[in-house]
């Protein structure tokens, strides 16, 4: 036993063949959500460092993955997740030129106040601002 070769990486068995159970057939477009960051604004909001050093950027990572899971991107509507439609008449952003103007603008709640903020095309989620104050659309407080 201990005499055996070193086998050379491509003389090792495949990982991916004892996985031929697994089809990309239950990928197909327009089920699940999926996340891009194509359209992320670096101008506006905050920066990725900044949500790290306030412990929201894990925060988020973990909320998108939940999301994910979800087999169909209608169940991910809900309090936290609202299509707002239309870039916002009052907000502390401006529309980003990368994003389309009939942008379907989304946003989900993090924790609390902070939100990521995107649009909708589809089955996927562009991120556009990460929004840690609420300023995207900002609201009244309520029970102050």
């Amino acid at each position: 036993m201990g005499n055996l070769p070193k086998l050379k990486p491509h003389q090792r068995p495949s990982l991916i063949a004892g996985l031929s159970h697994v089809s990309v057939k239950g990928m197909e477009h327009g089920k699940g959500l999926v996340f891009s960051f194509k359209h992320f604004d670096r101008t506006q909001g905050q920066n990725f460092e900044d949500w790290e050093s306030n412990q929201l950027l894990s925060k988020m990572l973990n909320e998108f993955h939940g999301y994910c899971l979800r087999p169909h991107f209608a169940e991910c509507l809900g309090s936290k997740f609202t299509v707002y439609g239309k870039f916002p008449g009052v907000s502390k952003f401006k529309h980003p030129k990368q994003v389309p103007p009939d942008a379907d603008w989304t946003r989900i709640h993090i924790q609390g106040e902070p939100c990521v903020i995107g649009h909708m095309f589809q089955n996927i989620f562009y991120v556009v601002f990460l929004d840690r104050e609420h300023q995207f659309w900002p609201s009244a407080k309520k029970h102050t």
